[in-house]
């Protein structure tokens, strides 16, 4: 299972979006990047795999990261999965 993290401005956690293959995971990712990089206010609406019930929508230009992470089971001594800081400095 791959969780793809969506860092938003203004905003301490993540959402997050699980799929089950490596090529459904880059495909989200690369959505992602293409919504970032267009700079349109466009909102991007995903769907998890892992959650059928969960559904999100984002404003791409609040978007301000991306990552994958493939879920193996192994955790940190904090119990949450390693991931990214990011600081918006508008």
């Amino acid at each position: 299972m791959f969780t793809i993290d969506i860092s938003v401005r203004n905003t301490a956690f993540p959402i997050s979006v699980q799929r089950k293959s490596t090529e459904d995971a880059e495909a989200v990712y690369q959505l992602i990047l293409a919504a970032m990089r267009s700079g349109n206010p466009d909102i991007v609406e995903l769907k998890c795999e892992g959650k059928t019930e969960k559904k999100i929508a984002v404003r791409a230009s609040e978007i301000s990261g991306v990552q994958i992470i493939q879920k193996d089971g192994v955790s940190t001594a904090s119990g949450r999965p390693p991931g990214f800081f990011a600081l918006a400095g508008e």
